[in-house]
């Protein structure tokens, strides 16, 4: 594996992230804690591997520019935007949702996670959309 293949790492990994979200959410629903307990584990133990491979891939590779200057380039930015802002946010959200519901703290967890869960989706699938926009569908011509 080469630094260059991070951003395909990243993106499978944003993307089963999403996968264990939703089996998480199911899970919960359908009343199996045991279960939700672990596909949100699971999603937490990909975010933490995503951000490490970004960090790295970011500190020897820098920034990627965006190469399009058409109609693309505000749609890029305007996902990419709210991509960053709400996963920066979500990062401490994250941590908090665990501790809770690892302590048993299942009020605060649930207060939380109200409004992270599709925080955290959303950036998950994002991520993704970012990824092949820069990468894969609008690469110069």
């Amino acid at each position: 594996m080469q630094v260059k293949d991070l951003p395909a790492i990243n993106a499978s990994l944003n993307a089963l992230t999403f996968c264990f979200l939703l089996f998480g959410y199911i899970s919960i629903k359908r009343g199996r804690q045991d279960l939700h307990k672990w596909m949100m584990l699971i999603a937490v133990g990909l975010s933490i591997a995503f951000l490490t491979c970004y960090l790295i891939y970011h500190y020897y590779h820098g920034a990627t520019p965006f190469p399009r200057h058409d109609w693309s380039r505000p749609v890029y930015f305007s996902i990419l935007t709210t991509h960053t802002i709400l996963a920066i946010v979500n990062l401490p959200a994250i941590f908090f949702a665990v501790y809770y519901a690892l302590t048993g703290q299942f009020r605060k967890h649930t207060r939380i996670t109200k409004l992270l869960w599709p925080s955290w989706a959303y950036v998950s699938i994002t991520g993704v959309l970012v990824y092949f926009m820069l990468y894969h569908w609008f690469t110069k011509t």
